[in-house]
């Protein structure tokens, strides 16, 4: 599945394109630290539109939101103003509730960022965790990767 907006999954993998802008950096042209957190959000969203959701309609028809539980950064080289960069998005974990990503921030290949993050189903009407929805987990399923790499 591609598309340019979105980027593509390959394999089990999502591949999402991006520059970076002058509005991503500080003032010496490096990549603000919690920038590297809004880049992998855009890739899971761009993810989760390709694979026919939206957290729209996964709200409307499901009454439950996706949200952020956990995550870990690690920081290992910088990025600067108009690197071209990508995020290689990977699930790693299906819980009863949760879900659980492997995102790479990196530039011609060498890796920039990692983070691990937890994602959890929760209830719109009670904000609390919610199994995810039978439609969600049969779609996610298809993309658990859990091979190293």
């Amino acid at each position: 599945m591609t598309d340019q907006l979105l980027g593509a999954i390959v394999g089990k993998r999502h591949i999402y394109p991006l520059c970076v802008f002058y509005e991503d950096t500080d003032a010496g042209g490096i990549v603000y630290h919690a920038q590297y957190l809004a880049f992998a959000e855009r890739a899971r969203t761009s993810m989760i539109n390709l694979l026919g959701f939206s957290n729209r309609n996964i709200a409307e028809r499901h009454k439950v939101a996706i949200a952020v539980r956990h995550c870990t950064v690690d920081f290992r080289r910088t990025a600067r103003l108009e690197d071209r960069l990508t995020v290689e998005s990977r699930l790693i974990r299906i819980g009863g509730a949760s879900l659980g990503f492997e995102q790479k921030i990196m530039r011609d290949g060498e890796e920039l960022v990692v983070i691990e993050i937890v994602l959890a189903c929760m209830s719109l009407e009670t904000f609390r965790a919610q199994r995810l929805p039978d439609e969600l987990r049969n779609v996610f399923s298809d993309y658990l990767d859990v091979n190293e790499g």
